[in-house]
């Protein structure tokens, strides 16, 4: 007898249909053979156990028989236990336990548990949208993981708890359809809930012009670099910087959602990523945590931080090789990780903000205190950093030790709010004038079109049609590249983040004073790493 149902692999961000087939012998045997077939990893082999224990629990009995489990396509390897959920209904459809006999619109993924009840998986979201994309109406999943695959339109999501209960629900469907209602979640009501942020800008004293340039970099999308004494607020800035970032659309936020949910870090009771990541991994970190890897890839930091904001403390401790592996990243908007069993692609378009001391002892250059630190130090120090990773930072500002003054001044400081929205007001003008264009990137592995969301994703030929500059512009533009010695990198760059001070003004046209002001932003490194 030969049963068939379907379920899904997960590989990268993106998952694969997969088809179970289930076939017995009428011989008994004194023991039962249990053999899956189809490149199967251990946990994928161990599920026999878990299985057969699973259906003897829930109340059915399998006579000794030799039992064929194979996992189709053969060629493709499979990982995971959302194969247990599968299988085990096989094996029921196999020997008659159910009434119905065909599950071609129905998709089935869930660990099980000696018990019969259903476990959570990782990258339902992602198996959702590969069951849409297939034609797949049905998928039934356990419990915990329901939110997160019916964010998913198109799809009709039952959560179920037990073995039993999809027993059930498969038996009903033969009366003329399954009589639950599927789960549904309004995606609208979740990304426009109330956004609250554990820092605020008003607890931050003094530093207007750290604070100004984070307010560009947060409008823009923008890469930066912070540069100052121990104590000054780098840190601090830098944690209060995901209170004034735009919210997620949903195409950002359905996307960051799937590296979550693939990664395993996704919160069941959410279902959406509602707000922009913010990852801030410690300096002892390797490069394959960094950028992300293993036998069977996995995404790292920078994946997942997508669509939002990483975050490097003390950035010259990181170990070179690490840092150096964040320069493809950063240029191109994803990671492709090669391996000897397959080569995946992971989204990793985010936004760096780095924090450093100017030295070993941390005070060159402040007017406070003295530098105990010779050239050399400081020069070995700081070459930690290189001339490639510093030309990929849009931003790079100093921020000096507060005076006691601003530390005690009654005044209030501008708080996260009213910074959010000019930040919200600019990104408004970015989305419509490339909505009005028409405008699309090429940043994922397929080279799939996908919407710009901000102005440090324009390539070149949009920095050419947004990024006129009048004569007097140009010409200040030129004496600057050619007095600091910047490279074309540095000088579109210049030219993106001019746009963001423009949009952040309310102004249509680049004038002198945005690319002033924007040069500004590039001169810094001179002093440090010249």
């Amino acid at each position: 007898m030969l049963f068939k149902a379907r379920s899904a692999a997960v590989y990268g961000i993106d998952a694969h249909i997969i088809d179970v087939e289930v076939d017995f012998s009428n011989i008994k045997l004194d023991q039962e053979q249990f053999h899956t077939v189809g490149l199967p990893d251990a946990a994928v082999r161990e599920s026999r156990d878990r299985v057969r224990s699973a259906i003897k629990n829930s109340g059915f009995e399998i006579p000794p028989t030799r039992i064929t489990i194979n996992l189709a396509p053969a060629d493709l390897k499979k990982e995971g236990s959302g194969f247990d959920l599968p299988i085990a209904i096989g094996i029921l459809g196999a020997y008659g336990s159910l009434h119905i006999k065909d599950l071609s619109d129905y998709l089935l993924v869930g660990e099980l548990g000696l018990d019969g009840s259903l476990r959570a998986v990782q990258g339902m979201l992602p198996i959702a949208v590969a069951a849409r994309a297939k034609g797949i109406p049905n998928l039934i999943i356990p419990a915990s993981n329901a939110r997160e695959a019916a964010v998913v339109e198109g799809v009709n999501v039952y959560p179920v708890k037990s073995l039993l209960e999809v027993r059930e629900l498969l038996n009903s469907a033969v009366l003329g359809g399954i009589k639950a209602t599927p789960l549904k979640v309004e995606t609208t009501d979740l990304l426009n809930e109330m956004q609250h942020f554990p820092f605020d800008f008003k607890d931050v004293r003094g530093q207007q012009v750290a604070k100004r340039a984070l307010e560009v970099a947060a409008a823009g999308g923008h890469n930066i670099l912070m540069i100052g004494p121990p104590g000054s607020g780098k840190t601090m800035l830098a944690k209060r910087l995901p209170s004034i970032l735009a919210p997620l659309r949903f195409e950002e936020a359905l996307e960051t959602t799937k590296i979550h949910s693939v990664a395993g870090v996704l919160d069941s009771e959410q279902g959406l990523v509602a707000h922009r990541p913010f990852r801030s991994p410690h300096h002892t970190i390797s490069d394959a945590g960094l950028i992300g890897g293993g036998m069977m890839p996995r995404p790292g930091e920078v994946s997942l931080a997508h669509n939002g904001l990483l975050f490097l403390d003390e950035l010259p401790e990181f170990p070179r090789n690490v840092l150096e592996v964040l320069r493809q990243p950063l240029e191109d908007g994803h990671v492709t990780i090669a391996r000897a069993a397959m080569s995946l692609s992971f989204p990793a378009r985010f936004m760096l903000a780095a924090a450093m001391n100017p030295c070993p002892c941390g005070y060159f250059n402040d007017k406070s205190r003295e530098c105990m630190c010779t050239p050399p130090m400081i020069q070995r120090y700081v070459s930690k950093v290189s001339g490639p990773l510093l030309d990929r930072i849009d931003i790079h500002i100093e921020v000096p030790a507060v005076q006691y003054k601003e530390l005690r001044g009654g005044a209030a400081a501008e708080g996260s709010e009213q910074i959010r929205e000019r930040v919200l007001a600019a990104r408004e003008r970015q989305h419509r004038r490339f909505a009005q264009a028409g405008d699309r990137t090429k940043g994922s592995a397929k080279a799939a079109s996908r919407q710009i969301f901000s102005n440090s994703q324009m390539n070149t030929q949009q920095i050419r049609a947004y990024c006129e500059l009048s004569s007097d512009a140009e010409r200040l533009l030129e004496r600057a590249m050619q007095q600091q010695g910047l490279s074309a990198r540095a000088h579109d760059r210049i030219l993106k983040v001019a746009r963001t001070i423009a949009d952040l003004g309310g102004e249509q046209d680049i004038a002198v004073k945005h690319i002033a002001e924007a040069i500004q932003y590039r001169t810094l490194d001179r002093s440090y790493w010249s």
